[in-house]
């Protein structure tokens, strides 16, 4: 079972090997400013036999104006969408996308968050598979029976608003905002109506858990970076936050992969917190 990373060679060698029928391979690639794009890429060409799950339609809830760009998809739905895809619950999932796995790293997080354990991110994504000599696809995948997977208790943590209000209050948390170090300053916002980053949180932008050809650094470059930003404390005190809930979870990738388990998502993130009236607002760099 895989539950944080695989290769593009060992993906290979079990998709074409014995009980490969076990393993769902999903395509999330997307782009922020163009909803679309991402299917278009998997139409023009995916790994073999993958399926599409798209950010806004399968990996994200509905949106109120006040809870986040990205916000929570229902459990039950969650589960329900990628069993009619053919996940079991004993499937090795295993996801990827076009962009370093920004959106990978969401599907990993939530289906951890079900309850479902056996789930990778393709290390380099779809760049990593061609440039280990595997072929692409544009045909659609075979049909699969229809599987059971269901929504279980998961181990990863959430918090609300309020709740990160409260951290807020009494600095018992340590907050790290995984977006860019421009947009954590509260420069050159396009995706949000306000610039700026919720005061105390130290920037972690999560390209930088990559290598040059975006694959995850090794677990020790991982966790000392990690800890460098901890100051101090248990990885159980750390909430992630991005934008929207989805580079955070890259974050949180990084962290499983380096040892520290237990940090939290807070899943509304900058997008849900500057939309609040009296939400408290800090721009400059990073202390």
């Amino acid at each position: 079972m895989y539950t944080t990373l695989i290769d593009a060679q060992t993906l290979a060698r079990a998709l074409a090997g014995p009980g490969s029928d076990g393993i769902l391979v999903l395509d999330c690639g997307f782009d922020l400013t163009d909803p679309g794009a991402g299917r278009r890429q998997y139409e023009a060409g995916h790994l073999p036999g993958a399926a599409y799950v798209h950010l806004d339609d399968t990996l994200s809830g509905a949106k109120t104006g006040a809870n986040g760009r990205h916000p929570l998809p229902d459990r039950e739905a969650l589960a329900a969408a990628l069993a009619a895809l053919g996940a079991d619950a004993d499937t090795q999932i295993v996801a990827y996308d076009n962009a370093g796995g920004m959106y990978a790293a969401r599907l990993w997080w939530l289906l951890r968050w079900i309850g479902h354990d056996a789930v990778a991110v393709l290390d380099g994504g779809i760049g990593a598979w061609k440039a280990a000599g595997q072929p692409l696809s544009t045909q659609p995948p075979a049909t699969r029976a229809p599987g059971g997977l269901s929504a279980r208790a998961g181990r990863p943590r959430t918090l609300s608003y309020a709740q990160m209000r409260e951290a807020l209050a009494t600095g018992d948390r340590v907050v790290l905002d995984a977006r860019a170090p421009d947009r954590y300053r509260g420069e050159n916002e396009t995706l949000d109506k306000v610039g700026g980053h919720i005061p105390g949180a130290r920037n972690r932008f999560f390209r930088d858990n990559l290598d040059a050809e975006g694959r995850f650094l090794p677990p020790d470059a991982l966790r000392q970076a990690f800890l460098d930003r901890m100051g101090g404390r248990s990885p159980e005190a750390v909430v992630n936050q991005c934008g929207s809930g989805v580079t955070a979870c890259h974050n949180l990738l990084a962290m499983e992969i380096a040892g520290l388990t237990g940090a939290a998502l807070y899943p509304g993130s900058w997008s849900e917190w500057s939309a609040q009236p009296d939400a408290p607002v800090a721009t400059g760099p990073d202390a």
